[in-house]
């Protein structure tokens, strides 16, 4: 299980990376574009995911994630239950998010400092640290 706070923690030590309150729901950005969103009741987390892939990663876990609203189908969007992911999975899924935002220079940076082979937000193969 994980807490938005220990979500706050990582993605504020991500590059570029701002929080914002918008009605009464925390979102954290980059620029304009919001790459996690909470529940007002923090249970859910909305994220940044390859629409292609959305789909396939609902199927695989459905107690744990969900597809967004029917409104907010267009963007490349899922949702998690904060309850059902864990740490490691929590860091997989905010970084993986925040690099589809950022330009790829940045990500590359940031994956490189943190001991990533190959980009952060890999849609080939997941990332490996040494």
């Amino acid at each position: 299980m994980t807490t938005i706070d220990r979500v706050r923690e990582l993605a504020l030590s991500l590059p570029r990376t701002y929080e914002a309150l918008v009605r009464d729901r925390v979102k954290f950005r980059v620029g304009r574009i919001v790459y996690l969103a909470f529940s007002r009741d923090e249970t859910l987390m909305g994220f940044g995911f390859p629409k292609d892939w959305r789909i396939a990663l609902v199927e695989s876990e459905p107690e744990k994630f969900s597809m967004p609203s029917e409104s907010d189908m267009r963007y490349s969007w899922v949702h998690a239950r904060l309850a059902e992911i864990d740490r490691d999975e929590m860091r997989d899924l905010v970084e993986n998010a925040w690099a589809l935002c950022v330009p790829k220079r940045v990500a590359d940076e940031y994956a490189a400092a943190q001991g990533y082979h190959g980009p952060v937000a890999s849609c080939s193969a997941p990332r490996n640290r040494e």
